[in-house]
């Protein structure tokens, strides 16, 4: 193409070979205004019709035009021609070869390498004295002078002036990223010196994670990282800019918008269609919502006890609302994700499967922690707080949750049990009932059938008066558990409120017990003590042989030999 057009000029200044003499001047007149000559020497050559409309091109005159053709009047039709026209004239490597023209009935078209850009109407020649295929040839005339002026006489200043456009460009893009350095080097000391004095709590000697170099370091990149971003943006942005200067790369430039246009407009168009699903998915939320607060301000109302409904426990109030929380989230998300974009595609439903199975597979023993966790929940056999027995774990409740009890022993150690666990065997729990009818301590001692049974009573009961932690309202009770071969069982039973004290309640009982017990002189045989005896007396209270203390015969004390089991 550009072979073409140079060989175009040459012969042509061949032709007129005195135009070599005045090309100086011609460049002189040229860039000083001289067009106005070329506008003349152009409208000597263009076909004048009247009464017409003319086609221009940047001014210039090319042809005129009568018929309305497809358009509602001859104006409309001629600038739609110059438009046209703009888009081929322009171009650099134009070949004045590939202009033709060929016939379509009465219409006559004027192509450009096969493309028609030109229909000529046979009302076009009105006034014009010329048949169709003389005006034909005339328009085709005109515009290969035109071709032939614009890169003869305005081609070397057009070429000129789009280099210009290309060098300030470049120098333009040099320009950005200078000023973007530096505005980059001033950002980077400024945002160092704002936080510098917010951080320096964090920057203690013995802090070695966050230090003024690896802050200003984290900074840099950071910075770094956005001028490049930058930098690309801006490239890209000029690229385009760059190739529409030339025509030969317009198509370039047009290319190099698309990637970026086209997406934006598929995004933008994939959004305005999917506005209707968007606000259908904005209400959903809105309404899930309602109900989570409303669900929400009800429980704390019946936790609070400020709301009373019959059959329902105030420590439900809080495990209900999570467990209508999460059931409200399923539903709206099940009503949402039909919604979704992308929700139908193969993709996202091999995720959704891959998910489930996941869940399916993994997660059996979670599940059956869950539903233990709901069950327990509802059964109520404890609340934190309370002082329990769970297998072999005793200790008070700090937390409960749907997969697991947490207890926290007198050891202050943390016993987390599983809630299926829990639901398959025996908790005890000792503080359901302390605060209302008092939780029931005992201990059992055993005493030789030689101390009577109602003085043991006593002593026990004295022993549990003696305890302070002990109610005295009900009193304490003794219950003889066994009569054994060498002693009685007795089990002192005792009431106290304090169920998370108790260990520091038998402590006391134990040591109140052992106190009464020395100071009556009577021996707790625990463990016990076998006597071998020969028979001369009988293992009866010393009252019932008549005997008014419990010196023991110095015989029979001889003959005791204790002995340890």
């Amino acid at each position: 193409m550009h072979t073409s057009r140079g060989k175009l000029i040459i012969d042509n200044l061949k032709k007129s070979s005195w135009l070599i003499a005045i090309v100086p001047i011609l460049l002189f007149g040229f860039l000083s205004g001289g067009l106005r000559a070329q506008d003349s020497e152009n409208a000597d050559t263009t076909v004048v019709l009247a009464p017409s409309v003319p086609v221009l091109h940047h001014s210039d005159t090319l042809f005129y035009v009568v018929s309305a053709g497809d358009y509602r009047t001859a104006k409309e039709r001629a600038l739609a021609i110059s438009r046209n026209l703009l888009i081929f004239l322009d171009r650099d490597d134009i070949d004045i070869k590939s202009i033709n023209s060929f016939r379509d009935g009465e219409i006559v078209k004027i192509t450009y390498e096969g493309v028609a850009k030109i229909s000529l109407y046979p009302e076009d020649t009105t006034g014009t004295g010329l048949t169709m295929e003389a005006f034909t040839e005339e328009v085709i005339q005109s515009v290969e002078n035109h071709i032939t002026n614009r890169l003869g006489f305005g081609g070397i200043a057009l070429i000129a002036k789009r280099f210009g456009l290309l060098a300030g460009l470049i120098l333009a893009f040099f320009l950005l990223v200078k000023l973007l350095n530096r505005g980059m080097t001033r950002g980077n000391r400024w945002i160092t010196s704002r936080i510098q004095k917010r951080i320096e709590g964090y920057t203690s000697p013995g802090n070695r994670f966050f230090t003024m170099r690896r802050l200003a370091d984290l900074v840099a990149v950071v910075l770094r990282l956005i001028k490049i971003v930058l930098i690309i943006i801006i490239v890209y942005l000029l690229l385009p800019l760059g190739f529409s200067i030339f025509p030969s790369t317009e198509d370039i430039a047009l290319k190099l918008l698309g990637y970026v246009v086209d997406p934006i407009k598929s995004f933008g168009t994939a959004f305005i269609n999917y506005i209707p699903q968007l606000i259908a998915i904005i209400v959903i939320i809105l309404i899930a919502r309602a109900f989570i607060r409303l669900t929400r301000y009800i429980a704390k109302e019946v936790e609070y006890e400020r709301l009373k409904i019959d059959g329902f426990y105030p420590d439900w109030a809080q495990p209900t609302y999570n467990l209508l929380k999460v059931l409200i989230i399923i539903f709206a998300f099940v009503s949402v994700f039909p919604l979704i974009p992308g929700s139908g595609s193969d993709v996202f439903k091999g995720v959704s499967v891959f998910l489930g199975i996941l869940i399916s597979l993994g997660s059996s023993s979670a599940i059956g922690n869950i539903i233990a966790g709901l069950v327990i929940t509802y059964m109520r056999p404890y609340k934190i707080g309370d002082r329990v027995r769970i297998g072999d774990a005793t200790g008070d409740v700090v937390e409960k949750t749907l997969l697991i009890t947490r207890l926290r022993t007198i050891k202050n150690e943390d016993v987390t049990i599983p809630n299926s666990s829990i639901l398959a065997g025996n908790t005890f729990n000792f503080s359901a009932n302390a605060k209302e009818k008092g939780l029931i301590l005992n201990a059992s001692v055993t005493i030789g059938y030689d101390v009577p049974w109602r003085k043991v009573h006593e002593m026990l009961i004295e022993a549990a008066t003696r305890t302070n932690e002990l109610l005295q309202e009900p009193k304490p009770f003794v219950l003889q558990t066994g009569l054994d071969d060498f002693y009685v069982s007795y089990q002192i039973n005792c009431f106290t409120e304090k169920a998370e004290i108790a260990a520091s309640i038998y402590s006391n009982l134990y040591g109140n017990i052992q106190d009464v017990f020395a100071e009556n002189k009577i021996e707790i045989l625990s463990p016990h003590y076998r006597a071998e005896r020969d028979g001369s007396s009988l293992a009866f209270p010393e009252k019932a042989l008549g005997k008014t203390d419990r010196e023991p015969d110095t015989k029979e004390n001889e003959d005791a030999k204790p002995q340890s089991e």
